[in-house]
C-alpha cells in the first residue's frame, strides 16, 4: 500500500517491473532512480517529450535508442488515452500527473483501468513542485525499489537550495518586481505567467517578488499588457525552450541543452518591443532574461531558483555557479553529457 500526492490509498505490488508514463517528461526523475537503464520496465509512454524538449529526447535516443521502439500514448487530458492499448501492454502501474487527475476521473479512465487491474499513481512536479516533487521522488523510488537513490537526489536538491535560502534568509534583501513570462513568444497572446506555486514559488524563494502573486489566485494564469506595466517589474524572466513541432518558426525563446543561445537572445531582445514591455524598469536597465521553460516540470528546479537568485542579487550569490551545478546533477545523477544552453540574459557579460 501506497499513498500517492493526491492523498489516494493504492494497493501496489513492489517492486514494480512494468510501468506506463503519462507524461514523457516523468522521465527527467526516472532517470536519477536507474541512470544505467532509465527505460528499463518503461513499457509505453506519453508523446510530450520528443514534442516539449527535443534536445532532450533527442539525447537520450543517442544513447538508448531502445527508446523508439516504446509504444506512445495521448493524454489522459485531451482524451486521447487509449485504456485497451495500456491493458495490452501489462503494466503494474501508470504513473499519471495530478494535473490530469480531474480529466481522468471524469472520462472514467480510472474506473476502467481499475476494472483490469492496473493501478493509477499520481505523481507531482509541476501543479505545486516545491511541495510535492520530493513526496513524488520517495514515492517513485518506493515503487521502483530505489529508495536510496531517491533520497540522494533529495539530499542533493535540499543542499543546493540551501545555498540560496540561507543567504536571503540571513541578507534579507529588498525583492525586486519580477514578471515571469511562462512561454514568451509562444503564441500572439500576452501574456501567460504563474501565481504563487511553480515558478511563483522559484521567484519569491530566490529573493523576489512575483507581480503576479496577487492577480493570478492558481498556479497558471494570464495577464494583460495594462497589468504589467501597471506593475512595472525590474526584472523580465522568459521561459523557453525549442518549440517548432507545435508553433515552427515561432518567437519563442530557444533555451535548453545544447541551445544556440546567440539566437535565443536574438528572440528574446525582440520580445522586449512588445506592448507589454512599454517603459518599464527591466527593459530600461537591460535585466530581461530567458530560462529553461522544463524546469517547472522537473525536479532539477533547484537550478532554476538558483540562476534567478543571481540575476536578483548578483552581489549577494557572485560565488554560485548554477552551471557548476547543473553539471554537477548530470555527472553525479544522471547518464546524459552536461551541454550548457539553459539561460541567456540581455544583461551585459551575463549569459
Amino acid at each position: 500500500m501506497v499513498t500517492d500526492v493526491a492523498g489516494r490509498q493504492v494497493h501496489i505490488d513492489t517492486p514494480i517491473k512494468r510501468m506506463i508514463l503519462g507524461e514523457g517528461r516523468q522521465i527527467y526523475l526516472l532517470s536519477v532512480l536507474q541512470p544505467e537503464t532509465p527505460f528499463e520496465g518503461v513499457v509505453g509512454w506519453r508523446e510530450d517529450l520528443a514534442q516539449a524538449d527535443p534536445e532532450t529526447y533527442d539525447a537520450y535516443a543517442a544513447r538508448f535508442p531502445e527508446l523508439k521502439k516504446i509504444p506512445t500514448f495521448g493524454g489522459f487530458k485531451d482524451g486521447t488515452f487509449d485504456v485497451e492499448q495500456a491493458a495490452s501492454l501489462k503494466p503494474d502501474v501508470v504513473f499519471m500527473n495530478i494535473e490530469a487527475k480531474t480529466a481522468t476521473e471524469d472520462a472514467g479512465y480510472e474506473a476502467k483501468l481499475a476494472a483490469l487491474g492496473i493501478p493509477i499513481v499520481y505523481v507531482d512536479f509541476r501543479e505545486d513542485p516545491i511541495k510535492d516533487t520530493p513526496a513524488s521522488i520517495r514515492l517513485m523510488g518506493r515503487l521502483l525499489d530505489k529508495e536510496d537513490k531517491a533520497e540522494r537526489f533529495i539530499d542533493f536538491s535540499n543542499q543546493q537550495m540551501a545555498r540560496v535560502t540561507d543567504v536571503i534568509e540571513k541578507a534579507r534583501p529588498e525583492r525586486p518586481r519580477v514578471f515571469i513570462d511562462r512561454a514568451g513568444g509562444y503564441s500572439d497572446d500576452c501574456c501567460m505567467s504563474f501565481g504563487p506555486h511553480n515558478f511563483g514559488d522559484y521567484v519569491r524563494i530566490a529573493g523576489g517578488q512575483n507581480i503576479a502573486d496577487d492577480i493570478i489566485p492558481t498556479t497558471f494564469g494570464t495577464l494583460n499588457p495594462e497589468q504589467i506595466i501597471a506593475s512595472n517589474p525590474e526584472q523580465v524572466v522568459v521561459t523557453g525552450g525549442d518549440w517548432e513541432a507545435y508553433v515552427p518558426g515561432g518567437a519563442w525563446v530557444g533555451v535548453g541543452p545544447g541551445a544556440d543561445t546567440a539566437q535565443a537572445r536574438r528572440k528574446l531582445e525582440a520580445l522586449t518591443h512588445r506592448t507589454a514591455m512599454t517603459g518599464i524598469d527591466a527593459v530600461r536597465q537591460d535585466q530581461v532574461h530567458a530560462i529553461w521553460h522544463q524546469f517547472y516540470n522537473s525536479p532539477y528546479y533547484f537550478v532554476a531558483i538558483q540562476q534567478l537568485a543571481k540575476w536578483f542579487h548578483p552581489e549577494l550569490f557572485e560565488d554560485l555557479d548554477p552551471d557548476a551545478t547543473m553539471r554537477e546533477l548530470h555527472e553525479r545523477f544522471l547518464p546524459l553529457t552536461y551541454q550548457p544552453g539553459y539561460w541567456v540574459s540581455l544583461e551585459a557579460g551575463h549569459e
